[in-house]
């Protein structure tokens, strides 16, 4: 029996989640990519440390294979999940140079990920980095539909940091579907922040 075929018997037979994260952790470490499936699994786990545990090896898995395919597949999964734990890995793809078509759709999904992220987060922290990415990838000429994404996201996050970067985006910004989009975003943010204040004024009558 393979070293790999042990730990899925010892993973199968796992009677607590604490042996299932160990399960999976000490799999990831194995570097094979036959792994990634069953972290995707996992994700979906009643228990959220489990899932915690599968979101961390899922950030190790991207990190130790050279397969582009199998790393777009996490980066989408994680931009969907919207852990902050990947914050760090989707920001990274984010400023990573264009190679490829496919690769450009990853840096999107990337951006996409981040504002899903900030936009419930409590942290600070990861607010400000996640906003300093965008705008950077905002400001980004190569790619428009990488700042077309940057803006969904900062519209998504709605500060008023992020206002006042697409206000000043709107000034520079040369492709007109990115020049919309911003417009768009700015319009809907308005009709958002009128509405709260209406609504604010007649919860103090």
């Amino acid at each position: 029996m393979s070293e790999l075929d042990s730990l899925l018997t010892r993973l199968r037979c796992a009677t607590t989640p604490s042996e299932t994260a160990r399960s999976l952790q000490a799999i990831i470490e194995l570097k094979t990519e036959a792994a990634i499936p069953l972290l995707i699994d996992a994700l979906a786990h009643h228990h959220p440390a489990v899932a915690a545990a599968a979101v961390s090896s899922l950030i190790t898995a991207y990190q130790a294979t050279q397969d582009q395919a199998v790393q777009a597949q996490i980066i989408r999964i994680l931009a969907q999940i919207g852990d902050p734990k990947a914050v760090n890995l989707l920001a990274e793809v984010v400023g990573v140079a264009v190679a490829n078509h496919c690769q450009g759709n990853v840096r999107r999904v990337a951006a996409r990920g981040l504002g899903r992220i900030a936009s419930v987060a409590s942290n600070a922290q990861i607010v400000g980095c996640v906003v300093d990415k965008l705008t950077w990838a905002l400001k980004n000429p190569e790619d428009w539909a990488l700042r077309y994404a940057a803006v969904v996201s900062l519209q998504e996050i709605a500060s008023d940091s992020a206002v006042s970067i697409l206000q000043e985006a709107l000034t520079q910004e040369q492709d007109r579907v990115v020049q919309t989009r911003i417009k768009i975003a700015l319009t809907q943010l308005n009709a958002t922040a009128i509405f709260q204040e209406i609504t604010q004024h007649e919860g103090m009558k």
